[in-house]
């Protein structure tokens, strides 16, 4: 079982390939796409900001995960530097 701060660590590598291919590189234009990763993500950041902290680390991984597969399909398989 891997720790809490090994899993957040993991998705905030996650979510800075998210964002470094979609706007520091610039080369990403796909709008149907970009909805879908928004739309996970979106749903991550809201199940992680619930203001009593009660959020599931497993719903936040799940959606951070479906979002970098659906940006970056198997050129990167989840996986941490």
């Amino acid at each position: 079982m891997r720790t809490k701060e090994i899993r957040l660590h993991r998705i905030q590598h996650l979510a800075h390939e998210i964002m470094d291919k979609m706007h520091v590189k610039n080369e990403f234009n796909d709008s149907s796409i970009s909805k879908v990763v928004i739309d996970n993500l979106s749903r991550a950041l809201g199940n992680l900001s619930d203001p009593f902290g009660n959020y599931s680390l497993e719903y936040v991984e799940k959606k951070v995960e479906k979002a970098h597969y659906s940006l970056f399909k198997n050129e990167n398989k989840l996986k941490i530097k």
